[in-house]
């Protein structure tokens, strides 16, 4: 048995560290004009659910005015709505209708880059001597003519862009479209502040920041190293570490600022993108966690599916968080492909239970409580641009729109869907899952109901078990407890039966299956997990 891992009383708890996330991409999630596309009044009439899924807060993906060169994430107006998603007072609606749920509101903040038609940009851009040239990044070109380094894009080419206008070269760290802002400039910093302001006085409960990581590049400008690891198949951006375009130390200085924004209006939520190994993601919790609470923990998407892999890794994440630091869980998000399409439909359930059970905050991506998996785009379809760019690295089929009932569009908009829906869609939506009780998302629901009900579960503490080395290879095994409950999760990451010990001082009851009519079983010495099977036990009184 591995040691225990510390966790926080209820009473020490602020709401986002015993709460459950949601993830809204608003495009995608109910279209209320017929347009195909989804607005905030889409979301705000679906609050209703949410509250009875049993999540606590939602995270909603841009919105803001944008050209839509990338969805939203090419700000134009960090202070309004895009009429494509309604406005500014329909947001105010939302919010006012999430909080008499008592649910609460994140936004996407998307401050590494803006749209190149924002107004700042187009004043950068003038002249050289422009006002605002240096809230962008502007150099001179190379030498031979050509960009200024070696740094390419995340969505594939250079990552710089030559302005016939003045000669210089501006850096865009993804599209051409979204010229990164050089936070270095304390104007840029303050405007950026002025900003999180304007939606914090609106009542918004936090920010997920986009690309944190990215925030800062090296003063000097020096030239990625290669990257001798690289592969063919692999996105262009591996080809070279991105040491010095990203992942710079004075970013914490930047987030500390932005937390310090945040805490004027009490207990708001802090999140950072960050895509990087474990002991560099520690860092961004920042000196005496004074930078992001929550540095977004993308690692289960990453590790391979086997119960050996994820045991390891959630072992090496837990030790190697800071005194103090707040632990999270993500499966999936608009950017990566769907759990259900990694790990398929019954793996799909044992990836809810590790989800909902390990310690720290998890964060839900809509249409994975339905089991949501690879949904086939067309070509002639595909919207991404990054999948125009580099074909296979589209991201068009993790969001695609949710499935609301056996209706045309699964309910979804009386419209053309920007996307289309799964081809399961009469069976694959919310109203025919909800009443039945072998479902995927009566299993969500059922879990967000026990970490509310279980304490042991939202912020309890976090033990590893020991299996015979057979066994845990396809059997992962862990603990959480508190306040005298213990509860003990077993997942079965393979396909056959396994006999699992369960030690002969103690009987254990199912508290929670996978597999539906197993609940209220019990089990003494030994426990036979069904293939793809995961389970919750509480002990027994004898």
């Amino acid at each position: 048995m591995g040691g225990p891992i510390s966790g926080t009383s209820g009473s020490e708890a602020v709401w986002w560290q015993n709460g459950t996330v949601y993830q809204v991409y608003p495009r995608s999630f109910q279209d209320t004009d017929g347009d195909g596309v989804g607005d905030l009044r889409g979301i705000t009439a679906r609050l209703d659910y949410l509250a009875w899924l049993g999540v606590d807060a939602v995270w909603i993906s841009p919105f803001y005015r944008s050209p839509m060169a990338d969805f939203g994430y090419d700000v134009a107006d960090y202070c309004a709505v895009d009429p494509l998603f309604g406005t500014l007072e329909d947001f105010d609606a939302l919010i006012s209708e999430a909080h008499r749920r008592r649910l609460k509101v994140i936004l996407d903040f998307v401050p590494n880059h803006s749209s190149i038609e924002h107004p700042w940009f187009a004043e950068s851009r003038a002249s050289r001597e422009a006002r605002k040239r240096d809230w962008y990044i502007w150099r001179d070109p190379a030498p031979d003519g050509g960009p200024p380094n070696n740094w390419l894009s995340n969505f594939g080419g250079p990552a710089w862009t030559q302005d016939p206008a003045t000669g210089q070269y501006y850096y865009h760290a993804f599209l051409p479209e979204q010229p990164d802002l050089n936070w270095r400039n304390p104007d840029v910093r303050a405007a950026m502040h002025d900003a999180l302001r304007f939606w914090l006085e609106r009542g918004v409960d936090g920010f997920r920041v986009d690309v944190i990581w990215h925030l800062i590049k090296d003063e000097g400008f020096r030239d990625n190293p290669q990257n001798p690891a690289f592969q063919s198949h692999q996105a262009g951006i591996n080809r070279f570490h991105q040491v010095y375009s990203c992942d710079r130390p004075e970013v914490l200085d930047v987030i500390a600022g932005m937390r310090t924004v945040l805490r004027a209006y009490g207990e708001r939520v802090l999140i950072g993108e960050i895509y990087l190994p474990i002991e560099r993601l520690m860092a961004y919790y920042g000196p005496g966690l004074t930078g992001a609470d929550l540095p977004f923990n993308f690692q289960l998407i990453q590790t391979p599916w086997r119960a050996d892999a994820v045991a390891t890794l959630v072992a090496e994440y837990e030790a190697a968080l800071p005194e103090g630091g707040w632990p999270n869980w993500v499966l999936g998000n608009h950017d990566q492909p769907r759990i259900a399409a990694r790990v398929g439909e019954a793996q799909a359930r044992v990836a809810a239970i590790l989800l909902l059970t390990l310690r720290g905050t998890p964060t839900l991506y809509y249409g994975d409580e339905i089991g949501l998996g690879h949904v086939a785009v067309p070509p002639e379809r595909a919207q991404d641009p990054w999948g125009r760019n580099e074909p296979g690295h589209g991201r068009d089929p993790e969001r695609t729109p949710m499935q609301w009932e056996d209706a045309p569009n699964a309910g979804f908009t009386t419209g053309t869907p920007w996307l289309p829906l799964s081809a399961d869609a009469e069976r694959r939506n919310v109203d025919e899952m909800r009443d039945d009780s072998r479902s995927i998302l009566t299993l969500y629901r059922r879990l967000l109901s026990l970490r509310r009900d279980h304490s042991a579960l939202s912020i309890g503490e976090w033990r590893s078990l020991s299996l015979p080395p057979d066994l845990a290879a396809a059997v992962f095994a862990y603990e959480r407890f508190a306040g005298g409950e213990t509860l003990r999760i077993l997942l079965n990451f393979g396909h056959r039966d396994w006999l699992v010990p369960l030690g002969a001082e103690s009987a254990w009851t199912i508290l929670l299956s996978t597999h539906p009519g197993r609940a209220g079983g019990r089990a003494e010495g030994n426990l036979q997990l069904h293939p793809d099977e995961g389970v919750i036990l509480r002990p027994t009184d004898r």
